[in-house]
């Protein structure tokens, strides 16, 4: 299993960054190998350029500005997204990783005269993971649509494997969260991740303890 985990949060010491730990636990007590790319810690710009845009549909090309993330994309076979919802979404900065490192050749097929709809370009991801934490309750995220939610399970894994596996825990009302809120809901995704990953059930018992 070769996972790339993309996390981001701007303060280190937040209940998300606790998250993206838990993942990393559980990934590695499945022997998973992993790549972690924070994008704040990182400076990754989200902004497409003009020439970017110019250039998208060059396959020749449209990689070069995101070389190292086009590369842990076609390496992986397991994604997850760790960050906190804000306004309903993703943070800008990993909006912007998605608009960036999504090109086409790597994320997906352009249409052609004899194909006119895009086709997947992810076949190689079994597995997509979503992590995150909303300041909204649950029903309200969900009258308004959960649009980040859907971006990634449903937008993302129409690109991936056609029975791609998904997970998705999320900790809502975190404005008004406890410490025991947050303590089970690490609880929660260690249990997710384990069902996810296929961890032994010797190794779930002992994460538990």
């Amino acid at each position: 299993m070769r996972a790339l985990v993309v996390y981001c949060h701007p303060r280190e010491g937040s209940f998300t960054a606790a998250v993206r730990d838990t993942v990393l636990e559980r990934l590695e007590a499945a022997g998973a190998e992993v790549r972690l790319t924070d994008l704040y810690a990182r400076g990754f710009s989200p902004a497409l350029t003009a020439e970017e845009h110019a250039g998208y549909e060059d396959e020749a090309t449209n990689q070069a500005p995101v070389r190292r993330d086009c590369d842990d994309l076609m390496w992986c076979d397991t994604l997850i997204f760790v960050y906190p919802t804000w306004w309903y979404g993703q943070p800008a900065v990993l909006k912007g990783w998605i608009d960036r490192v999504f090109v086409p050749g790597i994320a997906f097929r352009m249409p052609t005269p004899k194909v006119r709809e895009i086709r997947p370009g992810l076949t190689h991801i079994t597995r997509l993971g979503c992590f995150t934490t909303c300041g909204a309750s649950w029903w309200l995220t969900r009258m308004i649509g959960a649009p980040g939610r859907r971006t990634i399970l449903r937008g993302v894994r129409m690109i991936c494997a056609p029975r791609c596996k998904t997970a998705f825990a999320a900790h809502y009302r975190m404005d008004s969260s406890t410490p025991a809120s947050r303590a089970a809901h690490l609880a929660r995704v260690a249990r997710k991740l384990d069902r996810f990953l296929g961890v032994p059930a010797p190794a779930r018992r002992e994460a538990a303890a």
